[in-house]
């Protein structure tokens, strides 16, 4: 089969150094910087000549033994991410350590920003994570409300490598850190070794339009990596599309870095769409080859249902039987893992080869 083409035609993006300047003047607003203004000018120089000569990874060094070319100089940043979770994974395979489940507050919302107050997500998240620590569970905790109350925690958003061709996707992502467009600071590559490391994963969240809120979704998005991404940048001289193209039309093997977790999920609102959006984050795991832990652990319900915001956290504490759903999905969920690891519960479709994957 020919290598297909690969499209162009997309408008330029290119700064000229006037606009370039202006974008970048701007995170100097502040008055406190006036007295800077020659530091000012050298660092703007020097972001300029990144920018200019597109340097995204500046610092590398060879991939060497293991990779499919042992010359490509491969970004150290990467290199890095990949260590965290091939350690994750010893972590997770280590049979004399406690098994260990991942906690996920999936709003935004933060006394410690706009809002003012806590969301009713991590008091659920909270109760959930009592559960475990009492069921004996090692307990990593992910807050991606930390996104918009914490300086320096950024998701960047998924490129879309994958509709170009699998391989191109990289496992971690090698889209970021983009020094030369200033897009650093990506939480990224400390969430992936999270979800590696765990043997659960329980995801409580609110519905934000129907849709997951925007800090899940961009964690959802770059995590498309993990399922049927490309643990070797070299293969493909870094993002050299055609390249990419003919490794997938060789036969690509779709590796599930995911695969035979479980998960357990609790998805609230005040009105609609919690039931739509807890059927679409069981989808996305499942896609992903993890296990549902059944209807116990798949919890959508409302709290305060068409009440006023304003007295919501009085409508979830009155709601002893919502808190109940909760505290019986992580039951669930630790109880699966239990099994698991006693060598109890299998995976019905261990083994079995899916014939269309992706």
């Amino acid at each position: 089969m020919p290598i297909p083409d690969v499209r162009k035609g997309m408008p330029p993006v290119k700064l000229s150094r006037e606009e370039f300047e202006r974008r970048y003047r701007d995170r100097f607003t502040d008055p406190v910087f006036d007295p800077l203004a020659q530091q000012c000018d050298a660092i703007i120089n020097a972001a300029w000549d990144a920018y200019s000569h597109a340097r995204k990874a500046p610092v590398t060094r060879k991939a060497g033994e293991g990779f499919a070319d042992p010359d490509y100089e491969i970004a150290v940043d990467w290199l890095a991410a990949r260590d965290a979770i091939l350690q994750a994974q010893r972590v997770h395979n280590d049979s004399s350590r406690p098994p260990c489940i991942l906690v996920i507050n999936g709003s935004p919302r933060s006394e410690h920003s706009c809002p003012g107050e806590m969301s009713k997500s991590w008091r659920l998240f909270e109760l959930a994570r009592h559960v475990f620590a009492q069921m004996g569970f090692a307990v990593n905790e992910l807050d991606l409300s930390r996104l918009t109350s914490e300086f320096g925690k950024q998701i960047h958003p998924c490129k879309s490598c994958v509709a170009t061709a699998m391989p191109l996707c990289h496992w971690p992502c090698s889209c970021y850190p983009n020094y030369s467009l200033g897009q650093i600071d990506d939480w990224m590559n400390e969430i992936y070794p999270l979800w590696v490391a765990a043997h659960g994963i329980m995801i409580v969240t609110p519905v934000h339009w129907y849709q997951a809120p925007t800090v899940l979704k961009a964690m959802m998005d770059r995590l498309v990596c993990a399922d049927g991404g490309n643990p070797d940048p070299s293969s493909t001289h870094g993002k050299v599309a055609a390249e990419a193209k003919a490794l997938e039309l060789e036969g690509w093997p779709y590796p599930r870095h995911l695969a035979g977790r479980f998960f357990s999920l609790v998805v609230h609102g005040d009105a609609v769409g919690a039931e739509t959006l807890r059927r679409s984050l069981s989808d996305w795991l499942t896609d992903m080859s993890l296990i549902s832990v059944g209807r116990t652990g798949e919890v959508d319900g409302y709290v305060g249902y068409m009440e006023p915001y304003a007295t919501s956290h009085q409508g979830l504490d009155e709601d002893r039987a919502f808190q109940k759903e909760v505290e019986n999905a992580a039951r669930a969920l630790g109880q699966a893992v239990k099994l698991a690891r006693a060598g109890k519960l299998e995976e019905p479709g261990r083994g079995l080869r899916d014939p269309i994957p992706k």
